[in-house]
C-alpha cells in the first residue's frame, strides 16, 4: 500500500498552487493579460515580468518570494492572506508540512490570528485590536453626546430637555470611560517599546501634554 502522503502535492507545492490559482482567477476577474498585471507591478514599484507571471500560474516556477506576494495581492486589489487560502476557490488546504487537510477557512482565520492557537504568541495585535475598539467607542459616544446636546437646546418641553440632558450626559460618561481606557492602554504600549497607534483629531486630548505629565489621569 502506497504512504498516505503519496495521495497529497508537497506542501510547498500546494502553497504555489494556491497563489498561482487565486492570481490567475483574480487576473482574469478583472479582465487583465499578464502584461496588464506585469505593468502594474511595476508601477507599484516592483517589476514582475509577464513570463515570471505566466511560468507561475502554469507551475513552471520554482520560487515563490514573499515580496512578490505582497505586490501581487496589491495589484490584484486584495490581501496577501487571500492568495495564500483562496477561500471559497480551494475547499481544504495544508498549513504546514505533513499535516492533515484542513478548510481553507479555518486555515485563513489562524494565519490571520482570528482565531486563536493556544501557547501561540499574538504579539500586540489584541492591544491594537482593543484601540481600535475604544476609538470606535469613543468617537461614537462624543457623536451622540453632542447629538444629546443638539436635541435639548431644540426640545420644545422640559421633559424632552431633561431626556436629553439625561442622554447627554449618559454619552458624555461613555465617551471619558473609553478615553480613560485609551489613555492607560496607550501608556502601556509606549512602556514596552511599541508606538501607539496615531489618534483622531477629536481625541487628541487622549494623551496628556509632555510639559505637564502631573495631569496624566485627568480628560
Amino acid at each position: 500500500m502506497d504512504d498516505e502522503s503519496d495521495d497529497f502535492p508537497e506542501w510547498v507545492d500546494r502553497v504555489k498552487a494556491n497563489v498561482a490559482g487565486e492570481v490567475r482567477r483574480r487576473r482574469k476577474e478583472m479582465g487583465w493579460s499578464a502584461q496588464d498585471l506585469a505593468d502594474r507591478c511595476e508601477e507599484l514599484g516592483h517589476p514582475i515580468p509577464r513570463n515570471v507571471i505566466a511560468n507561475m500560474e502554469s507551475g513552471r516556477r520554482t520560487v515563490l518570494p514573499l515580496v512578490d506576494v505582497i505586490v501581487l495581492a496589491a495589484a490584484l486589489e486584495t490581501y496577501p492572506a487571500h492568495l495564500f487560502f483562496p477561500v471559497g476557490y480551494v475547499e481544504e488546504t495544508q498549513e504546514l508540512p505533513f499535516q492533515r487537510l484542513v478548510p481553507t477557512w479555518d486555515a485563513l482565520r489562524r494565519f490571520t490570528g482570528e482565531t486563536e492557537i493556544p501557547g501561540h504568541d499574538a504579539g500586540l495585535v489584541p492591544d491594537f485590536e482593543l484601540h481600535a475598539s475604544l476609538v470606535r467607542t469613543a468617537l461614537a459616544a462624543l457623536e451622540e453626546e453632542e447629538n444629546a446636546r443638539f436635541a435639548a437646546k431644540q426640545a420644545t418641553s422640559r421633559a424632552q430637555r431633561e431626556e436629553a440632558e439625561r442622554k447627554q450626559t449618559a454619552y458624555a460618561d461613555q465617551a471619558i470611560s473609553a478615553k480613560y481606557r485609551l489613555r492607560h492602554l496607550r501608556r502601556e504600549l509606549r512602556e514596552e517599546g511599541a508606538v501607539p497607534p496615531d489618534l483622531p483629531h477629536a481625541l487628541s486630548d487622549v494623551d496628556p501634554p509632555e510639559e505637564n505629565p502631573v495631569q496624566e489621569d485627568r480628560l
